[in-house]
């Protein structure tokens, strides 16, 4: 087993998260039903607006389990280089979305959900963002809580 690298300080692991929301194209999602079963689906997102912005058919669990609650997880990368999202989901339809945040949803994952009367676009704010690598990283693992990065 091979060492692991030195723990980022907060700054650096603050601009990590940063990128990744900005670059990556699909994170795992994790929704639960009114009745608490679980659901976890892959999804392509945009980073807009400080909020992740996906779409999913309208009837898809994912969308229906976040209508009561709006209670969301998502994470991104793998599991030596985690970064976890809990945050509240609201559905919003294309017509209801800014023409910007639609387009730069096109731009960047290459097809466009306003075409697809059958979808929505969930837009996940974040309240708390937890980011590590290795055990060494846990201590400082959380860099926003309550919607608002830590200093």
């Amino acid at each position: 087993m091979t060492e692991p690298e030195p723990a980022r300080d907060a700054e650096q692991r603050r601009k990590d998260v940063l990128h990744r929301l900005q670059h990556d194209e699909d994170a795992w999602v994790a929704t639960a039903s009114a009745d608490g079963l679980p659901y976890l689906v892959p999804l392509s997102f945009v980073w807009d607006r400080d909020t992740l912005l996906l779409a999913t058919r309208r009837t898809n669990p994912t969308a229906v389990n976040v209508t009561p609650s709006g209670e969301v997880r998502v994470t991104l990368g793998h599991t030596r280089d985690v970064v976890l999202i809990e945050g509240t989901a609201e559905t919003q339809e294309g017509s209801e979305l800014p023409a910007a945040s639609a387009d730069a949803f096109a731009a960047k994952l290459g097809w466009d959900p306003r075409d697809r009367p059958a979808w929505v676009y969930l837009r996940i704010t974040p309240r708390t963002i937890k980011a590590w690598r290795e055990v060494n990283e846990l201590a400082g693992r959380e860099l926003m809580t309550e919607g608002v990065w830590i200093d």
